[in-house]
């Protein structure tokens, strides 16, 4: 089996205590639930205290509490602790804010900037572990998100999987099934989120756009796992809030998801979420242009990536996103309401979707231990396959009629991939196509280097 080794991220956080002096300066603060001199109690005293640009460093403890950052700042972990924030009965453990929750918000036009939040575990919070809303160059390290999402409320009524979370903000358009899950980005740019763990919440991290666009973030080499209730990492379009005055919604873009390991996500109701999932939903929504690469998807609920529109409108864009690197493997079927019996079975890629999606690039990915590997159920998709092991030793690609439309599949132009055998596709041995208009030759004869187990 393959593997795609993630780099290791250090944590360069240095502890800022020296002299009382030094403690009380207003650069450099600190927080010690033992009396110290120049320290503060909690984080949310050493925060409203801090001045733009101040470093806080956290000592060992547990703090209970629901740390609100408004201002630039660096919240991090003294030198060999996991100071832990326990948001118990608070909506949030950390909430970066820029605007949305003070009455100030400027949408598009992002006012806080350079928050850095690193060497923490955040936990049992109702909605997020981490919301960051409306911020720029944020950068979100080596934390450790779990159990949160408390307020999410479970279908009890037999084949009813509609999940709702009560007194969610109401900035948050389309969080009701899944609380906002343990990270969230909403209307954030230029953020670094990398090397965290994000497990046990209803879902990993979600990129949203309900307040702004979220455009040009880098989420890098986290750990995402038993995140039962949704995706392992989502990004998706939503309607914008009332608050914004905008009628269209904002956009998430040209955000690179590389290097993460996403595994045993989305499995605790049938359906319930992907490795990492790519969603424009409705009229308008705009997801386009983000690049999925080099991470290790395995044994989710749904497929390895998911990628789904469901509006029969020209006005949709899920378009110009690449899929790249990644290893894939023992995943569940797509459960959208248009899926198509090639891709009710384990799958590795799903393209799924009423209206065209156009410009989709799949390529170098390893997919090993499904039933189907890449499906496309998307009339009039335009997508490059090409450079791929498909070794399920199933459908190798599907290219299906939309059970909803019901018109014909799309072209996928799939050469130059590894069938897992010398002869090619549907030869014995080989995985298969399935399906019009797919060009699988030429193929290749041997399978592209491989990262080994």
């Amino acid at each position: 089996m393959a593997r795609y080794l993630c780099a290791l991220f250090p944590l360069a956080i240095v502890a800022v205590i020296g002299t009382s002096a030094d403690r009380a300066s207003a650069a450099n603060l600190c927080v010690s639930q033992i009396s110290l001199p120049g320290c503060y109690g909690t984080i949310g005293a050493a925060v409203a205290a801090a001045t733009p640009g101040a470093t806080i460093v956290v000592m060992q403890g547990v703090y209970t509490e629901d740390v609100h950052i408004t201002q630039p700042l660096s919240l991090v972990a003294a030198d060999n602790a996991r100071p832990v924030i326990n948001a118990i009965g608070q909506p949030n453990g950390i909430f970066i804010d820029g605007g949305v929750g003070i009455g100030a918000l400027t949408p598009g036009a992002n006012t806080l900037s350079q928050v850095t939040v690193a060497g923490f575990t955040i936990e049992n919070a109702n909605f997020e572990g981490i919301l960051v809303a409306n911020a720029s160059f944020v950068t979100l390290q080596q934390n450790t998100v779990t159990n949160n999402d408390l307020f999410l409320q479970l279908p009890t009524a037999e084949n009813d999987n509609t999940e709702t979370c009560p007194s969610i903000p109401p900035f948050e358009t389309n969080e009701g099934a899944d609380c906002g899950e343990g990270i969230h980005l909403i209307a954030v740019d230029h953020a670094t989120v990398i090397g965290n763990n994000s497990h046990g919440n209803s879902g990993g991290m979600l990129l949203s756009d309900e307040t702004g666009p979220t455009h040009d973030n880098l989420i890098e080499g986290n750990t995402v796992e038993d995140n039962a209730y949704d995706c392992g990492i989502t990004l998706a379009s939503h309607g914008p809030a009332l608050i914004t005055g905008s009628q269209t919604p904002f956009g998430v873009y040209s955000n690179t998801i590389a290097g993460n390991i996403s595994h045993h996500n989305g499995t605790g109701l049938p359906g319930a979420g992907a490795g990492v999932g790519l969603f424009a939903p409705g009229p308008l929504n705009q997801t386009y242009a983000n690049v999925v690469s080099g991470n290790r998807l395995t044994d989710n609920g749904l497929p390895g990536v998911a990628i789904h529109n469901h509006a029969p409108t020209n006005n949709i864009n899920l378009s110009n996103n690449v899929v790249i690197g990644n290893y894939i493997a023992g995943n569940g079927p797509d459960g959208g309401v248009e899926t198509a019996s090639d891709s009710q079975v384990p799958t590795g890629i799903s393209v799924l979707g009423v209206s065209p999606i156009t410009g989709l690039i799949i390529t170098q990915n390893w997919i090993e231990r499904e039933s189907t590997d890449i499906v496309i159920t998307n009339s009039g998709a335009s997508v490059d396959v090409s450079l791929n092991a498909l070794t399920g030793k199933g459908n190798g690609i599907s290219n299906v009629s939309n059970p909803i439309t019901n018109s014909a599949p799309g072209l996928v132009f799939a050469v130059e991939n590894w069938w897992g055998c010398q002869t090619g596709p549907g030869t014995s041995g080989c995985s298969s196509v399935s399906g019009p208009d797919v060009v699988s030759t030429p193929f290749l004869r041997q399978p592209p280097q491989a990262q080994t187990e």
